[in-house]
């Protein structure tokens, strides 16, 4: 006997489904922007990308930080995760075989990635570490700094004791690397995307958002936790960095 099949049609998609949010949801798998540079991208009314903006932020898809450069300004960042789990749920609704199987973490050819940060102390040295662990040498990282400050020692801790090793991490003006070719350049924090010169030898540029945890006062159980919390973001992103290569 045939079962009931539900006529509803599932929220991720009908989200998608709309022409002005799925390209603003294309533009932010890609990189976190701003409202302004979405406006731009999209090509649409500020007060229309706003209001799908907000949209994609009530179905906890879309995700909002201000900008440690400009208070004024808000990045805004695409869930990855969530929009998976979402599609998964929904494809295996219309049809058993449509639940994705995970997509294997090996890049087709070795590639090379520089993480930009403005101190290279804390979340570009630990994005560094992570690629090197996660892409098992068939993606070459680097990591610098506009205003480079020295390794923190609480980044080495949490790296450390997620089995990542830190030997040979160092902070690096991005002079040190200049005439380096990179396949990606991603900027880790707002002020180093909206300082950072012209890199003529890299294919792409992208940006993360990611709050300085290297900022956040208090007891070491309190600094722990923001660097342990930067860790889990970097490596979510990471994973899906290296499934795009």
């Amino acid at each position: 006997m045939q079962t009931a099949l539900s006529a509803a049609v599932p929220a991720v998609f009908k989200l998608l489904a709309h022409d002005v949010r799925w390209r603003i949801v294309v533009h932010l798998a890609q990189s976190d922007y701003r409202v302004g540079d979405l406006v731009d991208l999209v090509g649409e009314r500020q007060n229309l990308v706003s209001y799908h903006l907000r949209l994609l932020r009530d179905a906890d898809l879309v995700g909002e930080r201000r900008s440690s450069r400009d208070g004024r300004d808000i990045y805004y960042s695409l869930d990855l995760a969530h929009l998976g789990s979402g599609l998964d749920q929904s494809g295996s609704q219309l049809h058993p075989a449509f639940a994705r199987s995970q997509p294997s973490l090996e890049p087709p050819s070795r590639r090379s990635v520089l993480f930009l940060c403005t101190g290279n102390s804390a979340r570009s040295q630990m994005a560094e570490a992570l690629v090197r662990k996660k892409a098992r040498g068939r993606i070459s990282a680097s990591s610098a700094g506009t205003r480079p400050q020295g390794v923190h020692p609480v980044a080495l801790e949490v790296l450390h004791d997620r089995g990542v090793r830190t030997a040979g991490l160092r902070s690096k003006r991005l002079d040190e690397l200049e005439g380096g070719s990179y396949d990606l350049v991603v900027t880790l924090c707002d002020i180093a995307r909206e300082e950072c010169p012209s890199l003529p030898n890299h294919n792409e540029l992208t940006h993360w958002s990611l709050a300085d945890p290297a900022a956040v006062n208090g007891s070491h159980e309190a600094v722990r936790r923001a660097f342990e919390q930067t860790a889990d973001e970097l490596s979510e992103r990471i994973d899906f960095l290296i499934r795009r290569q």
